[in-house]
C-alpha cells in the first residue's frame, strides 16, 4: 500500500484451541505454533504490517494469556480483546466493533497464511467497489468441499456454500479466511443466529447480507497460500526445502 493506505486496521480471530491439531495445542495456542522459528500469528501480523496495516486487534480466547504476553513487547501497535466463551467467529468478530471506529477494515483467521500483497488486493478491491460491503480473498482448488464454496459473477458473490459434499460444487473459488468489510458488517452481527452448531458464525452474517442485497466481492489469490489447519501443515511448512506461503 501507498502510503495513506485505505484501511490501516485488522482484526486477526485468534481465540480458538485448533482441536485438528491435536495434542500439539494442549499447552500451545494454536496461533502461537512455531513456523521457521517464530510463531505463526507473528508471520501474519508482520505481513500486514507490511501491507501498509497501522492497527492490529487480536481476538484471544484459549490460553490467551501466552499469546498477548508474547506480544506485549512487539512494536505494532496491537491490542487484545478476550473471547470469553469462545462460541464462533461471529462472536469474536462482533469484539473488534470499538477498535474499528467506523472505518473499513480486514480481518482474517489466525491460521491463514499468504503473501502480504494479499492484503493489499483485498483492502484495493474494496476501495475500488464502493458500493461493496465485504470482499472476501476466495483460492481456486479442484473442488472447495472442505471449506466454503463461492459462486461469482463478474467478481459480485451470488452464494456462499459452506462445507458442500465432496464433488457437488460447480466453482472452484473455496473461501480463504481473509476478509474486508465496511462498518456495516456489525449491524448483520447483532441479527445472527445460532447455527446447527450452536455457534454464531461470521458466515452467517455473509449469508444475511446476500439475502438483503447487499453487494459482495470477490479478491482472488494469485500467490501461495495455505491453511494451517492440521499437524501435516505445519511439518510441511517447518521443512527445510519448503518456502513459506
Amino acid at each position: 500500500m501507498n502510503s495513506s493506505p485505505f484501511i490501516r486496521r485488522a482484526v486477526a480471530l485468534a481465540a480458538g484451541k485448533g482441536t485438528r491439531m491435536g495434542a500439539i495445542t494442549e499447552e500451545t495456542p494454536k496461533p502461537m505454533l512455531p513456523i521457521q522459528g517464530k510463531p505463526m500469528l507473528e508471520h501474519i501480523l508482520e505481513r500486514l504490517a507490511s501491507a501498509g496495516i497501522e492497527r492490529f486487534l487480536i481476538v484471544v480466547g484459549y490460553r490467551h494469556e501466552s499469546i498477548e504476553r508474547h506480544f506485549r513487547s512487539s512494536p505494532l501497535a496491537i491490542e487484545f480483546r478476550v473471547q470469553e466463551i469462545v462460541n464462533g467467529t461471529g462472536s469474536a468478530a462482533q469484539l473488534a466493533r470499538g477498535f474499528t471506529s467506523g472505518e473499513p477494515f480486514l480481518l482474517t483467521y489466525a491460521d491463514i497464511l499468504c503473501d502480504s500483497i494479499e492484503y493489499t488486493r483485498c483492502a484495493e478491491t474494496l476501495r475500488d467497489h464502493p458500493a461493496a460491503a465485504a470482499v472476501l480473498a476466495v483460492k481456486a482448488v479442484d473442488d472447495p468441499w472442505q471449506g466454503a464454496a463461492v459462486y461469482e459473477d463478474r467478481g459480485r458473490i451470488l452464494n456462499i456454500v459452506e462445507k458442500p459434499p465432496r464433488g457437488a460444487s460447480t466453482t472452484h473459488w473455496n473461501s480463504a479466511g481473509l476478509y474486508a468489510f465496511r462498518p456495516v458488517l456489525f449491524d448483520y452481527l447483532d441479527r445472527v443466529v445460532p447455527s446447527q452448531r450452536n455457534e454464531y458464525e461470521l458466515t452467517s452474517a455473509l449469508d444475511l447480507m446476500l439475502a438483503e442485497g447487499d453487494e459482495l466481492r470477490i479478491s482472488p489469490i494469485a500467490g501461495a497460500w495455505r491453511d494451517v489447519g492440521r499437524p501435516e501443515d505445519l511439518a510441511a511448512l517447518n521443512a527445510p526445502a519448503e518456502r513459506e506461503p
